[in-house]
């Protein structure tokens, strides 16, 4: 059976950043959530560069394209190490942890 290939949707970041900046309160939101929009950028272009969908990525790790989906949104969810460990070995990857020392 051949997977599909991941086909990008156009995404004007810096007017759609621009717009929610000039919410109240958005930059003290936003920074508060960096490492989280960090760990999805890294998903998502894992997952483009695997050229694979939300679909094929579920069916790889044994679960549901909205699971996926939820993974690779920030806020409120929290993914287990287990979870990433699987997601990452779909798109072809491999979980690194490290503690970086706070000044």
């Amino acid at each position: 059976m051949a997977e599909l290939k991941y086909h990008a949707v156009k995404h004007d970041h810096e007017a759609f950043m621009a717009k929610a900046k000039a919410r109240e309160g958005f930059d003290l939101a936003y920074e508060g959530l960096a490492p989280e929009y960090k760990l999805v950028g890294q998903l998502l272009k894992a997952r483009a560069r695997a050229g694979l969908t939300q679909d094929a990525v579920a069916a790889r790790m044994g679960t549901t394209k909205s699971a996926v989906s939820r993974l690779e949104s920030a806020g409120k969810h929290v993914p287990s190490l287990s979870t990433l460990r699987r997601y990452a070995q779909a798109v072809g990857c491999q979980v690194q942890v490290k503690l970086v020392r706070t000044k």
